[in-house]
């Protein structure tokens, strides 16, 4: 079963296939894929090091335990009412995410993310809240 932390959940909204490296991005790349392929993809939330930090590049300074990546964890879970642990499948993500997230909480929640300036997020939430899914990587 796939593992998640918190503020994935939104890098997944965004993804279009850019990351830290080459395997990063190839990583979730297969991740993002699996769940548009199969919404109905379950997997659990947890708390620190996930699926995705797995492949994080070793030459890079490592962020994926700092106090600030756990509070947008936090705080992106509270905003779809989700807990650590809990077992749910994309699909649930998408429905969550319609009812609960507008376009504006990522430069709220992600202000010094270094991809924010890409507008990806905002794009990926505004494309989820219109029922069109994940978009397609190539």
């Amino acid at each position: 079963m796939l593992k998640l932390r918190g503020h994935h959940l939104f890098c997944m909204i965004g993804f279009r296939g850019m990351g830290y490296s080459e395997e990063y991005a190839d990583n979730m790349k297969k991740i993002h894929a699996q769940l548009r392929r199969n919404p109905h993809t379950s997997f659990q939330l947890i708390a620190g090091a996930d699926d995705l930090c797995a492949k994080f590049p070793c030459d890079q300074p490592y962020h994926c335990d700092a106090e600030r990546v756990a509070q947008q964890d936090a705080t992106f879970l509270q905003k779809l009412q989700l807990q650590i642990g809990d077992v749910l499948t994309w699909h649930d993500v998408e429905q969550l995410v319609k009812k609960s997230v507008t376009p504006t909480v990522i430069n709220e929640v992600c202000y010094d993310c270094s991809w924010r300036e890409y507008g990806v997020c905002e794009e990926g939430v505004g494309h989820i809240q219109q029922n069109k899914g994940l978009f397609p990587v190539t």
